[in-house]
């Protein structure tokens, strides 16, 4: 079910949007084609940013498992792009059964040079329509605690912080970060989720 709704969100896109600063930017979609940008985008952000993902950037296993299995019956990224390179991502995760099918759970990332222009609650704006259309009734997002741009942009996109604990995470070289889980409650809308039946 949560397949076919997708489907019919990601009909709505490529879209145009406006940040904050006038500059124009297209939504869409991540197709296997943009793999090398996205290597690109990925490079430019901080390392502290991207702790949730795993493999090592530009590697097979990392083009594998985020550019060529592209399989959005388990996750969904979208991009804006801008000046012909990505300059934002989020990515919605969903399960297909369990306990926690009802819940998706949120990465955003958003390039260093365009930060403070909107770019990250545009994302998060997408990411919670695409998850309204898709019947979700809640979305987590999971941070370092030095992410604090993100953690507010989050706030003021309606996430609150249920769990923060101190140096929980462990990165590569064993220094110590924060762990915050972020939750949501939504309220899906029923035009939206009957849209797949």
């Amino acid at each position: 079910m949560i397949g076919c709704m997708l489907e019919d969100a990601l009909e709505e896109y490529p879209v145009t949007r406006l940040l904050n600063d006038g500059l124009v930017c297209t939504v869409r979609p991540q197709e296997s084609a943009d793999e090398d940008a996205f290597v690109a985008f990925l490079k430019a952000v901080p390392e502290i940013d991207r702790l949730y993902i795993k493999q090592r950037l530009g590697s097979a296993r990392f083009r594998k498992r985020w550019c060529r299995d592209l399989d959005f019956d388990s996750a969904v990224t979208i991009f804006a792009i801008a000046h012909d390179h990505i300059i934002g991502m989020v990515t919605l995760q969903h399960r297909q059964g369990g306990w926690k099918r009802h819940i998706g759970r949120v990465h955003c990332l958003t390039h260093p040079e365009y930060r403070d222009v909107g770019v990250t609650g545009l994302m998060i704006d997408e990411v919670i329509t695409v998850a309204r259309h898709c019947g979700l009734l809640r979305l987590e997002a999971e941070f370092n605690g030095e992410r604090s741009a993100s953690i507010r942009c989050m706030k003021e996109a309606g996430f609150h912080e249920m769990i923060r604990m101190p140096r929980y995470l462990r990165d590569m070289t064993g220094g110590a970060h924060d762990w915050v889980l972020m939750g949501m409650q939504l309220r899906p809308d029923a035009d939206l989720t009957m849209a797949g039946d």
